[in-house]
């Protein structure tokens, strides 16, 4: 049978995997390029027929392209497959991703590389929002070989700094989408922040469970999963999402008291199975969450002064740290700026091979 050969780079970003394609390589019709995207990551649970790993953290795809705007570099359009459904989510955006965007770029040739950094700006067709990634590029250069390491990523690599700025709304449009701090759902209070990921925030201790189980223990917990979905379904059109059943935002998070020393410790589900860790977004719109006056984190949590502020968000798999700039002059707090360090590395690079 003939099949029809596509140029792709897979990268790790973060502590997600996926694939990454110039947008001029696939079709320019949505619907066909989705069909496209399907077939290279793979249709059924167990993507057999593709190269995905039959897990959302490696179900991701980058389409990135030359921008044609003054203040970007990049256009990035994230996909997310989601995993034997047979469909593809471009609703939200994914950092984790987005921090190999830049060395594809420059593998690709889209950006020349500079001595010792590189920075290059990124326009997130998803959210309509700016990152601007520093990479590590001595000698112009792409460099993966450093120090640097972050939880949920056995080895060490080169930094990759993503400064956020002006992300608050990034899909719901507002950073707090109910127009309140605090709702209350099927009896239990909750905290709906949009800092550039839609995040729920609710009290693990609300559920009747610690916060600190194992995500196998609370993907296990069918009553769990029902009691949160149930709300999840109820606040989409509060959200201004609409109908969410199936779709991947909001993520929701369940938060109890830091056990490491950190601001807080979470358990997310993205949305339907709890994460190894958390989102690089979704972090933020968490942290951003805890220095909320009145949020459901209140009480819970020690927030820092000053700013930028430090906050280390625990996981699963460790803790995620993140810096956020802070006006403080207005009625609640506006976070001006998010830093963040992620790690990325080239896996592979030739061609995907499709059925014709």
């Amino acid at each position: 049978m003939p099949q029809t050969a596509i140029p792709f780079m897979q990268l790790r970003g973060g502590s997600s995997k996926g694939l990454y394609f110039l947008a001029t390589d696939l079709p320019t019709d949505e619907q066909a390029r989705n069909k496209v995207l399907l077939d290279a990551v793979g249709r059924d649970a167990r993507q057999i027929d593709g190269l995905g790993g039959a897990d959302p953290l490696t179900s991701k795809v980058a389409v990135v392209s030359l921008s044609s705007r003054p203040d970007a570099d990049i256009d990035y359009l994230f996909v997310q497959v989601v995993v034997g459904e047979n469909r593809v989510d471009t609703t939200p955006n994914c950092g984790n991703i987005l921090a190999g965007v830049g060395p594809f770029a420059i593998e690709a040739g889209l950006v020349k590389a500079q001595h010792p950094q590189t920075p290059v700006r990124v326009y997130m067709v998803n959210s309509g929002k700016i990152c601007e990634l520093l990479l590590h590029t001595p000698n112009a250069e792409m460099s993966y070989q450093g120090d640097t390491r972050i939880d949920g990523v056995p080895s060490s690599s080169a930094p990759v700094i993503c400064n956020y700025s002006d992300i608050a709304g990034s899909a719901c449009g507002s950073l707090l989408p109910t127009g309140r701090v605090l709702d209350r759902i099927d009896d239990i209070e909750v905290s709906c922040v949009d800092n550039g990921m839609p995040v729920v925030v609710l009290r693990a201790a609300d559920f009747g469970i610690s916060g600190d189980e194992s995500p196998a223990e609370l993907n296990a917990n069918d009553e769990l999963k029902a009691r949160l979905q149930s709300i999840r379904l109820q606040l989409g059109p509060m959200m201004n999402l609409g109908d969410v059943d199936g779709a991947s935002v909001p993520k929701m998070c369940l938060i109890s008291p830091a056990k490491q020393g950190g601001l807080v410790n979470t358990r997310t589900f993205i949305p339907y199975q709890c994460h190894a860790a958390i989102g690089v977004l979704g972090a933020v719109s968490v942290a951003t969450a805890c220095i909320l006056p009145g949020s459901v984190a209140e009480g819970m949590v020690t927030v820092p002064v000053g700013s930028p502020m430090q906050l280390s968000i625990e996981h699963p798999s460790g803790e995620f740290s993140v810096s956020l700039e802070v006006d403080d002059s207005g009625e609640i707090p506006e976070v001006t700026k998010a830093g963040l360090m992620r790690t990325a590395r080239l896996l592979s690079r030739g061609e995907l091979y499709l059925p014709e």
